[in-house]
């Protein structure tokens, strides 16, 4: 094993070899590749920046406070990872690897920091919209599930879907609006078709009182997101999807300022007729690509 070294030595390649060849031999090889791979390249991004101590300790900070900032409602750490792109950059290597030999399966987006693993079943037709704000518009929003491989309905699949409301808050944030308010999971019905009444989305700025905000105005960045709704699909033997679908109208799907806008995601919401509950129409149909799929 190598020493730290003194005087005007620096601790070079054989320092980060020796930081790697400690991990024992039960250490999992996954693992192993992972972590190997990280102390390389986090060593070698040190020495290229000449980071400080000063520097280093701001950084354990952020994340420190992301880390105490973050609960069952709020994951400040995965914001941090969505402004520097790393969720967005994850997720897409993801899905290419899930869907080798089922191209047509939905692309998928980001989970965000805002989803909840407690949210209710509800039936189709029904709205997630319950403290619908004045300037809300709302939209009926269905579609179906299918297989990516065959182009078969699939009966029983779970769509979930969760969305900010009109002034950038989703409802854990937002004391004015009731628990779950804009939060459902639907079940297809036979033919695999889901529906609901939402809003139609609008854009909105991520959270500025944590570190993530804090590192988009140091990096001199916008912090506002394009309208979106967010959707995850599932049905038994199939891939889960997790999604968003943007409006093609809204601003900054240029420049999202977490990097979560795909080709395939944006659409296009049409004036819904005959309909006293809702201005909007937009019919989306989710592609799941089977697990066997390779």
């Amino acid at each position: 094993m190598g020493s730290l070294s003194q005087g005007n030595h620096t601790l070079g390649d054989e320092f980060t070899k020796d930081v790697i060849s400690s991990m024992g031999p039960k250490t999992d090889p996954r693992l192993r590749e992972v972590m190997s791979s990280f102390i390389k390249h986090v060593h070698d991004f040190a020495r290229e920046v000449q980071l400080t101590t000063d520097e280093w300790m701001l950084g354990v900070q952020m994340i420190n406070q992301a880390g105490q900032m973050s609960d069952a409602k709020r994951n400040e750490g995965q914001l941090l990872c969505d402004v520097i792109g790393l969720e967005s950059l994850v997720d897409d290597i993801t899905y290419q690897a899930a869907v080798k030999s089922a191209g047509s399966a939905t692309a998928s987006a980001i989970l965000g920091p805002f989803w909840r693993h407690d949210t209710p079943i509800r039936e189709n037709g029904t709205t997630i919209s319950f403290n619908t704000p004045k300037d809300g518009q709302v939209a009926f929003l269905h579609g179906q599930v299918t297989c990516a491989e065959t182009g078969k309905p699939l009966a029983n699949a779970t769509v979930e879907a969760w969305q900010a409301s009109t002034n950038g808050l989703y409802e854990q944030q937002d004391d004015a609006q009731i628990e779950h308010n804009l939060r459902g999971k639907f079940v297809t019905d036979a033919q695999g078709h889901f529906s609901f009444y939402c809003l139609r989305p609008t854009p909105y700025p991520v959270p500025e009182d944590g570190p993530a905000g804090k590192l988009l105005r140091l990096m001199d960045r916008h912090v506002y997101r394009p309208a979106h709704i967010h959707l995850i699909a599932q049905a038994e033997g199939f891939k889960p999807i997790t999604t968003q679908i943007f409006d093609s109208k809204s601003d900054y799907l240029d420049n999202d300022s977490v990097f979560a806008v795909k080709d395939g995601l944006t659409v296009v919401f049409e004036p819904r007729k005959n309909d006293p509950q809702a201005e909007w129409d937009l019919k989306y149909d989710l592609s799941l690509a089977p697990v066997s799929s390779n």
